[in-house]
This record gives C-alpha cells, structure tokens and sequence, in this order.
C-alpha cells in the first residue's frame, strides 16, 4: 500500500482536484492520523486490505470450498444497526429538516463534531475513497469521497460501490463535484495501544448537512452508520438533491417481470427494512412461464424519461442484505449471488467446517455452532445464532438473475410502484389505487412494525412513509408534495400504477394468510393484469383488492376462508387505523400538502357510505 503523511500530502496525492486535495488536507489536519492512503480499488489492494483484516481480527476467513474469497465479521455488540436517535439533518432553517428527523443548527453541531474528530483517527491510516453512485457513465455522474478509518468499510465500499482510481480519474475529466463522507470509528490509538477486533465508540452521530451536501459520521463502524455512499448518500442527501433538481430518490428494488406472452414490466416497491425486500427483488416465481429478473435491492433514484416515463436506476453495485430469513427455500437466487463468493457476512454464526450460517438459511439446524458473539451454541441455547440484523455483503454482479438493463445509464421505465409493510391485521394482501394521488396517500400512510435493522423495540406498529423515515433528508411535508408534482409533471397515461401490499397479514391462530416468497409472483401476476386490462377487482373504500376468482392461487395450499380474510378490508379496523392516520397526520402540521387531508377525507366519506355488494371492475 501507498503510505505517506500528511504534511507531505500535496506532492504525493494523484491528480485531483483543489477542491478534494484542499479538504483531505483539512481532515487529515483534525484527525491526525499516521497514514494517508488512497484509494485505488485494485484486487491487490483489497487483498491486502482483507490479509489486514484478517491479522487484526476483524475478519475472519471462511473455507474457500464454502465461500471463496468470503470473510465474516462480527461487530461489537453496541454497534449492531442503524442509530436513528443520532441520525441528524442539520439544515439552515429547523422546518427544513421537520419532524421526523432530529436537527441541530448546523454551527451548533459543527462544534460539537471537530471536537470529536480532533485527533480521532491517531495512530490509525486514514482511507480516502473516490467513488460513484450509479454509472460512471450517466449523463450527470453522482460522485462521492469517503475518508475513513476503517479497513472494513473500504473493503465493504468496494462492493456496494464503484471507487478508486477510474473514479477519481472521471471525477478530474469531469471537473465535478462531489459530496464529502467523513467517518472514524472514533477510537484513537496511542503509542503502543492495543487495537480491538472492532473499534467504535460509546458516542454515535450519522450527521447531514443538506444546504453543503456532506456527511459526517461518528462512532460507528457498522453498516448504514459507516458505508456513507449507501443510506446517507443515495438516500438522505439524494433526497435532498432530487427534489432541487426533479427526481426522487427512495428505498426501493426494481425488478423485471416478463410475462408468458414476453411482455417486459418494470417494477419498483418500497418496504422497511427486513420486510421482505431483497427476497422479492431476488424473487423465484411459482407461476408457471412468468419471470423475474433483478436491477437492485434497496435504492432507486427515479428520474422523469424525455417521453413523460418515470425511468429508475439502481446507484449501488453490490447487495446489503439482511441474512436472516433469506435462504436456500426461500430465495435461492440470492443464495447463489452469496455462494459464488466475494462477500463480507457481519454478525452471522460460523459453521465447524468454516461456513456460515444464520435463522432460515437451510431447512436443518447445524447442531453446533459458534454464535455472532463467539460463543459455543445449540439448538437449545434459546437465542439466535445470527444477530436479527446479520447482513451480507456481495457484488450484485454474482446474482445470477440480473437484468441487463441494470447496465443502462438511461433507467428502465416503471409500470408499477409498491409500497408494504409488516402488519398483522387491517392491511389487505394487495390493494390497487385508484390514482397517483391515492397511491402517494397509500405510501404516505404506510405502516409496518419495527424490526431489529433499527435500534429500538421490536414490533411497534409506525408509520413510515414510502419507508422512507428514516431516509428523508428535509421536511416530510415538502417530500410527499414532491411526489404529487412529480405525478403532475408526468405523461398521466405514464405514470406507473401505485399498489400497497402487505404479506404478513395473521389469522385469528396467529398464522400467515398468505404463503410469501415465491409465492408473491401471484400478486405481482395479478397486477400485471390490472394493467393490461385483464383482472376483475373489487372496489372497496380503499381500493380495488382481487377479486377472489381473479388471484391465481393454482396448485397453493391457501384455503378460500384465508384468502378472502387476506384480501379483507373490515370496517371496525379501519375506523381504527382512519383515526390512527389522523393523528399522523396532524403531526405535519402546515407542511402537509392540502391533496392529502383530501384524500383521507374521501376515504372517511367512502367508508360512510359503505352499502350492498362491493363493485366489481376489469379496468
């Protein structure tokens, strides 16, 4: 590796521009560390990166015949997933940033973070890691530089983004601006300190400066808190940039469905995390001769087409995923992108013979492993094995069901957005809207309960608007009135059709309704054929849900008392979750774009109305 001081920077960085060499002198001067080190992105480079990893560690190798070129890592166990409570848009003005994010005067909290950073990065290398979220070859290239302290994040950057020196050579030919990533690990060694597996600190921050479009990171080493080009950049500061500038960025995968008669259909759907997002991005259909092929897991910048389209591409080059749940029965295709190899696992157990494993990945318990922990376990320990928020980290160039359109600058255009979350009662298994501002009332509204990828308690039911809460980098209020215009700035006849779906719907045993996995092709099938015209649906005050006869559930074990209790849209629950939506709404306060309070309004006169048979349509 390329070693050098600080001091010395100037003569010994490669050509950038005076932009970047002027601030990794800035942040090389706070932080103090002993090394500068730049980022080339070579296999080399990450070898040595790994070995590094490996002798110190972080890391540990996995059995090439299992897992080649594979490592697992195991976090400290106060650094296990997103820290929202520290998770801060510091915009000029306080209403900018709103209620559902934490703010802090940007001065304020500049203060308090160079405190922090002042001398962190002591007798570690500091990374500097010129990357690209989506094609270096777009029409406008969305750069970032990452300077971090961690080994482990470059390493995992490396996959979920394109970085090193073709990047930074773009970035010069382009004269073009970046957004600056700062991260430490914020624990400072001093002379002859002994360093620990997995360096972090008691005191977190993940901070955004909108106005600046920079990020800040502080404490954490572990995923979202660390990789910055991920849920900061292509997220939060995207969000912030797409409203200026007339997109969207959002928490969604896009998929390619073709139907038997080779029609193509491109599909984006947004749903919290651990909800079932990358197993439907990776979907492994049960519908005979109907197929599905993958553009991205977890983020779509969406952009209107120059024929009034709503074209989205994926920015990440790699997978994220949750572990747990994913496996060889349930989505085999990620299985097989994670087998080929390349992948960084965190927080999973380690298998005897130097494999992996975690909660749902094979049908078998293994009788002995050793947990995320390092502790001996058994089937009877009574506590899982993986962490609930276990990742995997792997190129989305192994999924062996990607779509060539991945590759394309230009996008996909979208027949059909999704929004779903996690609820036992109330919420339907699929609900059509009836518009584009019904479906951004559908996604302002949804609801999921809490899952482990978030600190906090497991299972309250909160609202999460186009699962976006955690990801909004302003106001809420302004982010869902720029989905009504961007509605209103597109071809009507273009606009995808909205849906809300919801799999994880319980009867009164507590069981699943609905089956899940592959088996979710049949609701995607049968929108599908909403679009062409072909399905019959039932209106009901909040939609049109399947006709019963209309959901392809051939060759399924779903009774005809459980689907129609799937597709139930009972009055006594929604009178509850009506009041529920009112109070969410009142927290908006006069940011709440006006269409919406409307909408709710017709939902409350609809459910008044309420009389007779349902209405059947075919549209």
């Amino acid at each position: 590796m390329h070693n050098t001081t600080y001091s010395s920077l100037l003569d010994t960085a490669p050509i950038a521009s005076p932009r970047l060499l002027d601030w990794v002198g800035e942040v090389a001067a706070l932080t103090g560390p002993d090394r500068i080190h730049w980022v080339d992105g070579s296999e080399a480079e990450y070898r040595a990166l790994t070995d590094g990893l490996v002798a110190a560690g972080t890391l540990t190798r996995l059995a090439e015949d299992k897992f080649p070129n594979s490592f697992a890592a195991f976090s400290d166990p106060k650094d296990v997933a997103r820290v929202e409570e520290r998770t801060f848009i510091c915009s000029e003005d306080e209403r900018d940033a709103g209620f559902t994010n934490n703010w802090m005067e940007p001065a304020q909290m500049k203060e308090k973070l160079h405190k922090l950073f002042a001398g962190a990065m002591r007798g570690r290398t500091m990374y500097v890691i010129p990357f690209v979220m989506g094609h270096l070859d777009a029409e406008d290239p969305k750069f970032g530089v990452e300077i971090t302290d961690s080994a482990y994040v470059v390493a995992s950057m490396r996959i979920m983004a394109h970085t090193g020196a073709g990047v930074l050579a773009r970035m010069v030919e382009l004269d073009a601006d970046f957004v600056p990533a700062l991260h430490s690990v914020g624990a400072p060694l001093e002379p002859g300190q002994q360093d620990v597996s997995w360096p972090c600190n008691e005191e977190k921050w993940i901070v955004h400066f909108p106005e600046e479009k920079s990020i800040w990171s502080y404490g954490s080493g572990y995923g979202g808190n660390a990789l910055l080009g991920k849920k900061c950049y292509s997220l939060r500061i995207a969000s912030a940039m797409s409203r200026q500038e007339g997109w969207l960025a959002e928490h969604m995968l896009i998929l390619k469905l073709t139907s038997p008669a080779q029609k193509v259909y491109y599909i984006s759907a947004a749903f919290p995390s651990a909800c079932g997002k990358t197993n439907l991005a990776l979907l492994n259909p049960t519908v005979e001769d109907w197929t599905v092929e993958t553009l991205g897991d977890d983020i779509a910048w969406i952009r209107p087409g120059k024929d009034g389209e709503l074209r989205a591409t994926n920015p990440e080059a790699g997978l994220f995923g949750v572990a747990p749940g994913t496996g060889w029965h349930t989505n085999p295709n990620a299985m097989d992108a994670i087998a080929k190899g390349n992948t960084i696992f965190t927080n999973v157990a380690l298998t005897d013979d130097g494999g992996v494993w975690w909660e749902g990945m094979t049908r078998e318990t293994p009788e002995h492993l050793t947990d995320w922990t390092g502790q001996d376990w058994t089937p009877a320990s009574g506590r899982p094995a993986a962490h609930p928020n276990s990742r995997f980290c792997t190129p989305i160039s192994q999924v062996s069901i990607l779509a060539e359109e991945y590759y394309q600058p230009e996008g996909v255009p979208l027949a059909a957005i999704f929004f779903g979350g996690r609820r036992k009662t109330t919420i339907p298994l699929v609900t059509e809207s009836r518009d584009w501002a019904g479906g951004v009332f559908m996604g302002s509204t949804l609801s999921s309960e809490t899952t482990a990828a978030a600190a906090g308690q497991v299972g309250v039911v909160r609202r999460d608007p186009m699962a976006m809460l955690p990801f909004i980098g302003y106001n809420a209020g302004d982010y869902l009135n720029h989905w009504l215009v961007t509605g209103r700035s597109a071809d009507p006849a273009k606009l995808p059709r909205i849906f809300l779906v919801n799999w994880f719907r319980r009867g009164a045993d507590g069981s699943f309704l609905w089956p899940g996995f592959g088996d979710n092709s049949r609701v995607l099938k049968w929108a599908i054929e909403r679009l062409e015209g072909t399905a019959a649906a039932i209106e009901t005050p909040i939609g049109f849900v399947p006709a019963p006869e209309s959901l392809d559930i051939e060759g399924l074990n779903v009774t005809p008392g459980h689907l129609s209790a799937a597709l139930a849209v009972d009055s006594h629950e929604w009178a509850q979750e009506i009041d529920s939506i009112d109070q969410w709404y009142a927290r908006f306060g006069d940011s709440l774009p006006a269409q919406l309070p409307a909408e709710l309004q017709h939902l409350k006169n609809r459910f008044a109305a309420r009389r007779g048979t349902p209405r059947i349509s075919s549209r």
